[in-house]
């Protein structure tokens, strides 16, 4: 079932659900019964499994949920990078 958008006069957009394809052009509106028409409107994708949707999930939870913090976040010394390559003792160190 796909979401199709229709326009009525009194209750202005009106969403209504139909099979791919077999939509009418006017249908019945479920607020008042007018007659509504259908318009043409922009899909709706979805983002679900990006980071995106992970992160307007995490903070619509974080709302009325919000994580405990006890302290301060401990810091780490940042780590020692060592190459074995023989042709990097030439560059200069920082």
């Amino acid at each position: 079932m796909t979401l199709y958008e229709y326009r009525c006069a009194a209750c202005d957009a009106v969403e209504l659900n139909f099979v791919i394809g077999q939509a009418p052009q006017s249908a019945e509106c479920p607020g008042c019964g007018r007659q509504v028409r259908r318009v043409f409107s922009p899909p709706r994708l979805s983002i679900a499994g990006t980071s995106a949707y992970k992160l307007l999930d995490g903070t619509a939870k974080s709302a009325h949920e919000p994580e405990v913090v006890s302290g301060l976040p401990g810091r780490t010394a940042p780590k020692q990078r060592y190459t074995h390559n023989p042709l990097h003792r030439k560059l200069p160190r920082p």
